[in-house]
């Protein structure tokens, strides 16, 4: 036990003399959740849209400004042409432009309905539905006031309030305001913690090669099992500080707070990080230099998780075969586990299948990995 707590505080000392390695345990990630918060949204604002109003009334004008008191859109444009709204639109200086036809007003007033026109730039897919969506529901909006507008002026008031209808309340939970950012922090602290112990674990072993301190591992009465724990327990220990802070900005900073039981939310990241720790020692062992590793870590592992979790793209949305795939990623069930306890304050009976996969994977990357440490130290 005095060999392995030696071991264990040579590995924290390793840690204190090295000023970079500081930083981007407890400096880097910080940095990464402020800029990864603000950047990790799918909302979409100030939406440049070109307007060519025709009519040039009272009723167009008014139409026109709620798009400009809805917060999401921008009239940048006005314009005479088809051939203006093209090369808007072919530049991308805007995504979508709205085109009112003659005599709008008169046909509204007339009660034979107006039809207007709106086009998106859908090279980008996402951001056009989503203001494709806006823009219905503001048209919707509008709509439904000059419907209200023609049933008063005809007096329908009263006989339309005696039939019956059908009225669908909408509430949103856990995320009323639907922030997607509220959504995405959450996933990052769990793609945090894997950058961290992955890069941390991947580099041990390689490290001690390249200073010549390896064969002197070797030889000291450390048993391998020892020399694992004593990589393991000090990476662990900071992926839980990385892990602390990380929270306490998403707290203090983005004022989003723990719903759930933090005890529980703790207990997933061991069990993560049993995975990411694993992954990062199988990687220093096959790796003869610290690029090598690296590399192996960041295009072998980190990027497959990242795209194969949920993180980033809806596993439901990708082909069958894929999701098969996303099965045996760790990262896919942690993000899980946060986004339950961090947002809906769910408990360990809505997730105990996911803790046992993290649990499952985690026991099995550390036995793999131990055995090729082991082939290493033979």
């Amino acid at each position: 036990m005095n060999l392995l707590f030696n071991f264990i505080k040579k590995e924290f000392l390793q840690f204190r003399r090295d000023k970079k390695m500081f930083a981007v345990i407890l400096i880097a990630p910080v940095m990464q959740l402020i800029f990864l918060g603000y950047a990790a949204t799918l909302d979409v604002k100030n939406v440049k849209t070109a307007v060519w109003d025709q009519d040039r009334s009272y009723t167009s004008r008014d139409f026109i400004s709620k798009y400009e008191k809805s917060g999401y859109f921008t009239m940048d444009y006005y314009v005479s042409d088809y051939t203006e709204i093209k090369e808007l639109v072919d530049n991308g200086k805007v995504l979508m432009a709205i085109i009112i036809p003659r005599n709008f007003e008169k046909d509204i007033i007339s009660g034979k309905g107006a039809e207007l026109q709106t086009i998106f730039d859908g090279s980008d897919g996402n951001k056009a539905l989503i203001a494709a969506g806006y823009s219905i529901q503001i048209t919707s909006t509008f709509s439904a006031k000059i419907l209200n507008n023609i049933i008063e002026r005809k007096g329908l008031k009263n006989i339309v309030s005696s039939i019956p209808q059908l009225k669908a309340e909408t509430r949103v939970w856990y995320n009323p305001d639907l922030v997607t950012r509220k959504y995405m922090l959450p996933a990052i602290v769990g793609l945090l913690i894997m950058i961290v112990t992955i890069n941390l674990t991947s580099l041990a072993i390689v490290k001690e090669k390249e200073i010549g301190t390896f064969e002197q591992l070797i030889v000291t009465p450390l048993k391998p099992y020892q020399i694992i724990l004593g990589k393991f327990i000090p990476f662990s220990i900071m992926g839980l500080v990385t892990i602390t802070i990380v929270l306490t900005v998403m707290r203090y900073w983005f004022n989003i707070n723990v719903a759930g039981n933090v005890l529980l939310l703790y207990s997933a990241a061991i069990m993560f990080m049993l995975s990411t720790l694993s992954l990062g020692l199988f990687v220093s062992t096959i790796s003869k230099t610290q690029q090598q590793a690296t590399m192996t870590a960041v295009f072998g592992i980190m990027m497959p998780m990242i795209y194969l979790s949920g993180f980033a793209f809806p596993i439901e949305n990708m082909p069958q075969w894929v999701q098969y795939i996303t099965y045996i990623i760790p990262l896919r069930y942690f993000i899980t586990i946060v986004r339950g306890i961090i947002l809906k304050g769910v408990g360990f009976e809505s997730l105990k299948f996911e803790f046992a996969a993290l649990l499952g994977f985690g026991v099995l990357l550390l036995v793999i990995s131990s055995l090729r440490f082991r082939k290493k130290l033979e």
